[in-house]
């Protein structure tokens, strides 16, 4: 049985606070042990070469960034994102190859012919994203405690996907 292949994707912009979140996610990552077929990334705001990996026929994607939804700083939740206008032609507006937002990602992957089997989100709420003219370095204090919150949550949907895999695999998996 081939292992199950999960991207586990850190996305955000080290330079604007909070949105660092998913690329302090996938550092600490990197620097724990992974199962085999787990590939952690800190792709950061290279969007494109994001969007070049998810073509790469992974059975799930994990993505992780700081996402505001009106939640409490800190918050740490889970989505399996609809894509809105996957079947629509690529723009030129939808190509920024260091602003590409995970959503605007997974159109252009469609637009390119690409069908991930499954993404998940993993979303923080932030408390603050500086400003493009002069950034915040570093996390808050409820975003820096909830990256230990999106590790557990992480490990846990790989360990969850490994199981389904196996699962199916020896037919013994029901939905």
């Amino acid at each position: 049985m081939n292992p199950v292949r999960i991207l586990v994707a850190g996305i955000g912009n080290i330079f604007l606070g909070d949105d660092a979140f998913g690329v302090e996610v996938a550092q600490r990552m990197l620097g724990r042990p992974q199962p085999e077929g787990v590939r952690v990334v800190d792709f950061g705001i290279r969007g494109l070469d994001l969007a070049y990996a998810l073509l790469d026929d992974y059975d799930t994607a994990i993505l992780v960034d700081a996402l505001p939804r009106g939640e409490s700083p800190g918050t740490v939740y889970l989505m399996e994102p609809h894509i809105p206008g996957a079947a629509e032609p690529i723009s030129a507006g939808l190509v920024d190859a260091h602003g590409m937002t995970p959503l605007r990602v997974l159109q252009m992957v469609h637009a390119l012919g690409g069908q991930p089997k499954r993404v998940l989100v993993v979303g923080c709420e932030p408390a603050t994203l500086g400003d493009e003219l002069e950034g915040a370095m570093g996390l808050s204090i409820p975003v820096e405690a909830a990256v230990g919150v999106a590790i557990s949550m992480v490990e846990s949907l790989i360990e969850q996907e490994r199981q389904v895999k196996e699962a199916i695999s020896y037919g013994t998996y029901t939905a």
